[in-house]
């Protein structure tokens, strides 16, 4: 498993930092979110940062799965921004929404493998902002709504003065953390510094050029050829189908290419019930409302369906659910072994500190304890 500076310490900060306004546990919102934004500077010297976020990606919603509030599994969206990139506007403070907070986990994958770097002129208080005013946050008592922002120039460049930005996302409950990349002089990171403090979120300093490792273990190839079988559970339907099929094996081969250990982090988010594809799977749109198979349009409906009656639909579909919950299972059930292998590994190695799963066991309980969120077993 990758062992990301940038990524570890954003999984960290997620369950270790507690807002002193959600302590109160006693009311919930009907459907409570974790929202996380992430944005990422792609200037010219951000190739390095870019590649751990790639790397990262499935570890952060993994991590996040773990987290029950009230025995409730809360809603995950992740959004992206860029900024700083002279290839982008100049009118818009060279800053773009990549992705909406979405829980479209394979568009924030195809987004991200998509950024590229050039120039620089990085505005931090602009960025910030931007995501605060045009994300649809939600409210609810019991969410997590976490700001991540990672660059390496001073945190007081641009027209929007970054304190007012910080001021005005907390002023919503969303919580600043920021990430300065490389060494760096103490002027330049001590302005990432203030504004996480101003956020209430924490701090970092990285290597981003860090060149990162792996720890691959015997159940990897397993849980890959899992993942190929899941794969073969979701059938496309609409105009969405057949083009959200194809990103979802796209984003397979993307995350391969960062390395195995990655592409079986990302089967493991999707033998999860965050993975859901509602809009364009009918086993989901299923799961998810089963009237509305009845009235779906003749067109819409997949090839394997055409044509067929609706007990024949209906039993189809529950097959298909039926092949992908005992997949998930013994995906689940690998994943556990995957770890305690990892975390054995680390262990003997010395760097048990630096696994993740000894880092977000320990911030996890912390987190639990005091708002209310308890570990997925």
């Amino acid at each position: 498993m990758k062992l990301s500076v940038l990524f570890l310490t954003i999984m960290v900060s997620i369950f270790s930092f507690v807002p002193s306004d959600l302590n109160d546990s006693s009311t919930t919102s009907a459907e409570n979110k974790i929202q996380v934004a992430l944005l990422l500077d792609t200037s010219n010297s951000m190739d390095g940062l870019i590649e751990q976020a790639k790397s990262r990606l499935w570890n952060i919603i993994n991590t996040l799965t773990t987290l029950k509030y009230e025995g409730k599994e809360p809603q995950i969206e992740i959004a992206l921004y860029e900024y700083g990139n002279d290839g982008l506007s100049s009118e818009n403070n060279y800053i773009r929404q990549v992705a909406p907070l979405t829980t479209d986990l394979d568009l924030i994958s195809e987004k991200l493998f998509a950024l590229r770097t050039n120039g620089g002129s990085e505005y931090c208080g602009a960025v910030i902002q931007n995501a605060v005013k045009t994300l649809k946050w939600n409210d609810g008592q019991a969410d997590m709504k976490l700001i991540y922002i990672a660059g390496n120039e001073p945190f007081d460049q641009g027209p929007i003065n970054y304190k007012e930005a910080v001021s005005h996302a907390l002023s919503n409950k969303i919580y600043v953390n920021a990430i300065f990349c490389g060494a760096g002089s103490y002027q330049e990171s001590e302005g990432w510094k203030d504004g996480a403090t101003r956020g209430q979120g924490k701090f970092f300093v990285i290597n981003s050029d860090k060149v990162l490792s792996y720890i691959d273990t015997p159940y990897d190839r397993d849980i890959d050829k899992l993942n190929q079988q899941l794969n073969d559970t979701y059938i496309g339907y609409g105009k969405k189908g057949r083009e959200k099929k194809i990103m979802q094996t796209t984003q397979d081969y993307n995350a391969e290419s960062i390395g195995m250990a990655n592409k079986v982090e990302r089967a493991v988010s999707k033998s999860k019930g965050v993975y859901k594809n509602e809009e364009w799977d009918i086993v989901d749109k299923y799961k998810d409302n089963p009237s509305s198979i009845q009235s779906m349009e003749a067109e819409e409906m997949p090839e394997e369906l055409k044509g067929k009656s609706a007990k024949q639909t209906a039993e189809f579909i529950h097959q298909k659910s039926k092949e992908r919950d005992v997949i998930n299972l013994k995906i689940k059930d690998l994943s556990i072994k995957r770890q305690q292998y990892i975390d054995a590994a680390n262990k003997k190695s010395g760097n048990d500190k630096d696994d993740l799963g000894k880092a977000i066991e320990t911030s996890i309980h912390e987190m639990a304890k005091k708002i209310g969120y308890s570990k997925n077993n």
